[in-house]
């Protein structure tokens, strides 16, 4: 049987083999065991275009002298088996059809899973699964709700190619006298499979006290390229609050004792209305 799953051809059937004569160093056995069918292969490996629906078989093997029952299912991929349980007979090998399907809409790239048996007493046996869907790969992302916050700068990155991308960050800060942020591309330590979303963030310290910044982030990705711009103003609102409390109070301050002055001076009799009391 070729190494790559074929495409799904006549109805799923259970085969069962007996095995030849055990020998003598076969007598007492490890147990049964799980694997490809048809040759020594270490996993299963399919390859489609999204939709395609690909067979295989997998192989349960008793070599000892009592039955054996397990039950089969697949993980992490859409896997349909002939069987999802079954009793292999003393020193007897089953094969069991499956079918693996390429999720129709996927994106182009390498998928996992793998087809796993299980007997009564919890005894566990997998063989991995690899399926590749075909079609073009493309690399292409975008930087998306770029904020600058009193602690950092928020983004989001956003997988927009079939491939799976790496992504390197470079981050600028302009502001009113020049530049107040500069740093060079960095590996983030991040993997974005097509078509996530991932948010993430930036640390800012030593920010400006007083200034408007233009930021700007540049992403880079297995030759796509991306970025987005914001603008933010620094104003220290804690400072400015103070000092306009302070001018409040000294405002207010200055008022009190200015009616308190007028209020002296209009009650304290003038030299020209002495004067005139006496003449009468």
């Amino acid at each position: 049987m070729p190494s790559a799953v074929r495409a799904l051809g006549p109805p799923l059937l259970l085969m069962l083999t007996l095995l030849g004569t055990a020998s003598p160093a076969a007598a007492r056995p490890a147990g049964w065991s799980l694997a490809p069918a048809g040759g020594p292969r270490p996993s299963f490996y399919a390859e489609g275009v999204p939709g395609t629906a690909l067979q295989d078989t997998v192989a349960v093997t008793n070599p000892g002298r009592t039955p054996v029952t397990v039950r089969l299912r697949g993980t992490g991929l859409p896997v349909v088996l002939a069987r999802a349980a079954l009793t292999v007979p003393a020193r007897t090998r089953a094969e069991v059809p499956f079918t693996v399907t390429a999720p129709s809409g996927s994106a182009p790239g390498d998928r996992s899973g793998a087809i796993e048996a299980r007997d009564g007493t919890g005894r566990t046996a997998r063989v991995p699964v690899r399926l590749r869907i075909a079609g073009p790969r493309l690399a292409a992302l975008t930087v998306e709700h770029l904020a600058v916050h009193p602690d950092g700068i928020t983004y989001q990155l956003v997988n927009r190619g079939t491939t799976v991308l790496v992504p390197t960050l470079a981050v600028r800060a302009d502001g009113t006298f020049g530049r107040v942020l500069d740093r060079a591309p960095r590996p983030l330590p991040v993997r974005l499979a097509p078509g996530a979303r991932r948010p993430l963030s930036e640390p800012w310290y030593g920010r400006p006290f007083l200034d408007r910044v233009d930021v700007r982030l540049t992403v880079t990705a297995d030759g796509a390229h991306a970025t987005a711009t914001t603008a933010a103003t620094f104003v220290p609102w804690g400072t400015l609050g103070a000092l306009a409390g302070l001018a409040a109070t000294a405002a207010v301050t200055f008022l009190v004792r200015r009616r308190a002055r007028r209020t002296r001076e209009s009650e304290t009799p003038s030299r020209e209305a002495e004067l005139t009391g006496a003449v009468a």
